[in-house]
């Protein structure tokens, strides 16, 4: 058989393969139908704060690559670090030993690993966000000594045989842990004084908070878990008071050497920490069984759960002193699923990791773990920020979805940056960062640096929508510093998809291509730059290649449209037990006449409106409030072109008593994608206890139930029904139940009114007052994933 017959067998066999020969292009198969993807840059505008880019750790060259905002130094080892020795103690993480940075001894506390983190971050112009120990013991000598001498303690189940044989875990033989080490061996007793000469010193040497020193400060790292992680010193679960005088100390001395300085706490482990103290996971770990639906602990404090009760005295402290001491609440979080955090990459262990990014806001989304409900994480600390200390920044200080080395941790990451912006959050730092030429790298690259010149995501974050944010996730921003529109979309499948693209406001009504810029699973080592795509009438319709994530800029064009100033702070009048009369001074046009004016009691950028009128009217009665109540009310302007202005600041309205009503319903639109929604809606009976309800109400546009739950639903016209589903029927008097639908509409998508229960009105709270998240319900943890970082 000569050359050209075995080159034609070869082919013949890798055609009945399926295999292309080298040389040949393989003819591809066509893409399959995506979702509609909505982009709107005159609505939900709101700013992303750069700080959620952060990094826990990152070296150097990445820090400079991504312009990275801020930087972390935290985890265990940073619980008792103590700056004057460059010591720390490793606790758990790595049998209890005192271990030491090799820095020069004579020179401390000068030229510490702590000063390097900090210098690092000044050379690449990145914020510092510093832990500081709040446990009340730092590492007392640069030795070798450990918690848990097996020669004084006995044998134990593990020990550092490589490096230290003496250093055993704390387990004894039996199981049991061993009880009644003395702390002094490894530490020395450091409280406050000790922090704020810290801050004393870093001021001296890089200057204060405010003149380019550092700026954030957290307070310790999950002292939920201390009794865990460093319970060679703090055997016991940190209580609420502790937490409370803990934090009250610590964080004054912080302020009391550098006012300007921000301060981040309770910083616990995840959503455990919301619903727990430590000492109440400590005791329920221990007894099990009843104890997690009733820990001791929160009974004490009249059943209030951890976090409420925490913001609850940090705002009780300001009250008090004058002075606000917690800037932000910082809680971690880990998807639980199981091997999500893990970094495993089966096909099934990849598609759970790609969906289970809804927990940080889908109210829709059961997590697929032990804690078995809808977590809602960012929508959550909001919520209880709103509820208990307003005014307070939210932040996520350690985080991670596994597989920052693979495509599909790639397109987490994305997702995860995604949401952090759409939802309002203000800082986040990943733990355990990506080597620069990793995939979860890249994703950071989408949003910091897509193009190797700083071209980045938009800090304006404005409505987008994906008819199905499980296929294709969507964000878009617009740019302060050139005003172009920035789409980022998220193929989340291993195939690729076509979907219509719709833009409307900011540069789409002048840009006729918008400039392409893509990472995926076809090359791993760079982000491609692919041709500009075409726009017809602010849309277009393409292809998302499998795992990809893609990014368009539309660019703004010569002209820059503006939007109307603020309108004035509203001023209250005929306030009353469900209603009052605000009135403001009316806003500046921008590029565009004023059309009208937007009345809110929630945040502007995530909820709607309670009520609008046109211009040049200024006055709005706002009606449906529930009686002795408090409302904060802004109002955002909105001209011909539909750009909203910034809001207006607010103003503090408290209803008048009034008698109870027979019920409340609170109306709490979802999500919509701009065809359909979904809808939650909590019933309060208020009157004498009922077994058995029927809830009517009334759609004000051309809107219809599609699929409803906890409920039977029926529709006419436009009339709703919803007959209990028995297992909710009974109500006591004060007793709520939730029940929800997802609905499809066209037009616009007004809340419905006219609620009834059993033929009686209901009052209706202001649609668009903070989203209520229901209470967490605290669980059993099963494997812990992440939280000892």
């Amino acid at each position: 058989m000569n050359r050209a017959q075995k080159a034609a067998l070869a082919a013949a066999i890798l055609l009945a393969a399926g295999i292309a020969p080298t040389g040949q292009a393989q003819a591809q198969p066509l893409a399959a139908d995506g979702p509609a993807i909505t982009v709107d840059a005159t609505t939900a505008r709101h700013a992303i704060d750069p700080n959620i880019y952060g990094i826990n750790f990152a070296d150097e060259a990445l820090a400079a690559d991504l312009r990275l905002p801020v930087r972390r130094w935290g985890g265990n080892a940073t619980t008792r670090y103590n700056y004057k020795l460059d010591a720390y103690n490793a606790g758990a993480d790595w049998y209890f030993e005192n271990l030491h940075y090799s820095n020069d001894p004579a020179a401390l506390p000068d030229g510490s690993e702590a000063d390097k983190f900090v210098e690092q971050n000044l050379r690449t112009g990145t914020g510092t966000v510093l832990t500081v120990p709040m446990v009340g013991w730092t590492t007392a000598a640069r030795d070798d000594a450990c918690g848990f001498s097996i020669a004084k303690y006995g044998p134990q189940q593990g020990s550092d045989a490589q490096w230290r044989p003496d250093c055993g875990n704390g387990v004894k033989s039996d199981g049991t842990k061993v009880t009644g080490n003395i702390p002094a061996e490894t530490s020395v007793a450091a409280g406050p004084d000790f922090t704020k000469g810290w801050v004393q010193y870093l001021d001296s040497t890089y200057g204060t908070a405010n003149s380019g020193g550092v700026r954030f400060y957290d307070l310790d790292n999950e002292p939920d878990l201390w009794f865990s992680t460093h319970r060679d010193v703090h055997p016991a679960g940190t209580g609420y008071e502790e937490m409370r005088d803990s934090t009250y100390a610590t964080a004054a001395a912080i302020k009391d050497a550098d006012p300007a300085a921000q301060t981040l706490g309770p910083v616990g482990w995840g959503f455990n920490s919301l619903v727990y103290s430590g000492l109440d996971q400590k005791t329920c770990s221990e007894v099990g069984g009843d104890c997690w639906s009733n820990p001791p602990d929160r009974a004490a404090h009249g059943g209030v759960q951890f976090a409420p009760w925490y913001l609850q005295q940090m705002q009780a402290y300001e009250q008090a002193h004058g002075r606000r001491i917690l800037d932000y609440f910082d809680e971690h979080i880990y998807p639980q699923q199981t091997g999500v955090f893990g970094g495993s990459n089966d096909a099934a262990t990849q598609a759970l990791r790609l969906r289970s990014t809804r927990q940080l806001w889908d109210p829709t989304y059961v997590d697929e773990s032990w804690i078995n409900q809808p977590i809602q994480f960012i929508p959550r600390l909001r919520s209880l920020v709103d509820q208990n200390y307003p005014g307070t920044k939210t932040a996520i200080t350690e985080y991670n979805w596994g597989a920052l080395d693979h495509i599909d941790g790639a397109l987490a990451q994305a997702d995860v940056l995604g949401i952090f912006g759409r939802e309002g959050l203000d800082l986040a730092t990943l733990w355990d960062p990506p080597t620069a030429d990793e995939p979860g790298a890249y994703a950071f690259r989408m949003f910091r640096n897509y193009d190797g010149q700083g071209g980045s995501f938009g800090d304006t974050s404005v409505r987008a929508a994906s008819a199905d944010q499980e296929k294709l996730s969507v964000y878009a921003a617009e740019r302060s510093s050139d005003h172009a529109l920035t789409v980022t979309v998220i193929n989340k499948t291993t195939g690729d998809l076509t979907a219509p693209v719709s833009v409307t406001g900011g540069s789409a009504s002048t840009a006729t291509a918008a400039q392409v810029y893509r990472y995926g699973q076809s090359d791993l080592t760079a982000i491609q730059h692919p041709a500009d795509q075409p726009l017809t009438g602010g849309g277009f319709t393409t292809t998302f290649p499998a795992y990809s994530i893609t990014t368009y800029v539309l660019p703004a064009g010569t002209a820059t449209a503006t939007p109307p100033t603020a309108p004035g702070t509203p001023a209250a009048t005929s306030v009353g037990s469900d209603r009052v009369t605000l009135t403001w001074t009316a806003s500046t046009a921008g590029t565009d006449p004023v059309a009208s004016y937007q009345v809110y009691s929630g945040d502007p950028a995530t909820t709607a409106p309670v009520a609008t009128v046109s211009a040049p009217a200024t006055t709005a009665t706002v009606t449906g409030l529930t009686p002795a109540t408090a409302y904060a009310f802004r109002v955002v302007a909105k001209d011909t072109a539909g750009r909203s202005s910034p809001p207006s600041a607010e103003v503090r309205v408290t209803t008048a008593t009034a008698t109870a009503p027979a019920c409340t319903v609170a109306y709490r639109p979802a999500t919509d994608w701009g065809t359909g929604f979904t809808a939650l809606v909590t019933i309060t009976n208020k009157g004498p206890a009922i077994n058995g309800w029927q809830l009517g109400f009334s759609f004000a546009g051309n809107q219809k139930v599609t699929q409803g739950w906890s409920g039977t639903w029926t529709q006419t016209g436009s009339a709703v029904t919803v007959k209990d589903a028995g297992w909710n029927a009974a109500l006591a008097t004060g007793a709520s139940t939730d029940i929800g639908f997802n609905g499809a509409y066209t037009g616009t998508n007004p809340a419905p009114t006219g609620f009834t229960l059993n033929g009686k009105s209901c009052s209706i709270p202001g649609t668009a007052a903070a989203a209520r998240v229901a209470p967490a319900v605290g669980q059993a943890p099963v494997g812990i994933q992440g939280g000892t970082s």
